[in-house]
């Protein structure tokens, strides 16, 4: 079992289209940026969960997803955490998923947690709510392709920097 966390910009998740063995045990996840929990929630392999998410989204059948899209450039580098029900940090709540998931949205309060949040922080102002229309309706190939495009200039700027 990997115990470790998985935290990875939605852009760099995007181009993993297939879930890498070593993530399969994670059955938690965090959509986030620098300040915000935008969301937690489970699943059995929440990696696939995810996908479903930005999947869903299109279609405005996932409020998350839409919200992603919503705000698309920006959410390029919202952050996606996986996690695991099994690890130390969840052990206070006897490694079960449900009280993991629980734990998770009251200690962050999650913009669009309803059930389990007694108090969602507020969206911030610089996104637009899920209910807005997208700004650039593409094609999800497209937008992997804008992530692949920043995933790249992002490395080159690293690699520039390395250098110096």
């Amino acid at each position: 079992m990997n115990s470790q966390n998985i935290t990875i910009s939605l852009k760099r998740f995007l181009l993993i289209q297939q879930c890498p063995p070593s993530w399969r045990d994670f059955d938690l996840y965090l959509i986030r940026d620098e300040d915000v929990v935008f969301y937690v929630g489970q699943s059995q392999l929440a990696f696939t969960r995810v996908w479903d998410h930005l999947m869903s989204g299109f279609h405005g059948h996932s409020i998350i997803g839409r919200f992603i899209w919503c705000n698309w450039p920006a959410s390029m580098n919202f952050t996606i955490e996986l996690l695991s029900s099994r690890a130390g940090q969840f052990h206070a709540v006897g490694n079960d998923i449900n009280a993991s998931e629980r734990m998770l949205i009251q200690s962050s309060s999650p913009c669009f947690n309803i059930s389990l949040n007694g108090k969602p922080t507020p969206l911030p102002e610089s996104y637009l709510p899920p209910n807005s229309p997208f700004r650039k309706r593409r094609s999800l190939n497209m937008l992997i392709h804008e992530a692949e495009r920043a995933v790249k200039a992002e490395d080159t700027k690293l690699w520039l920097e390395t250098l110096e």
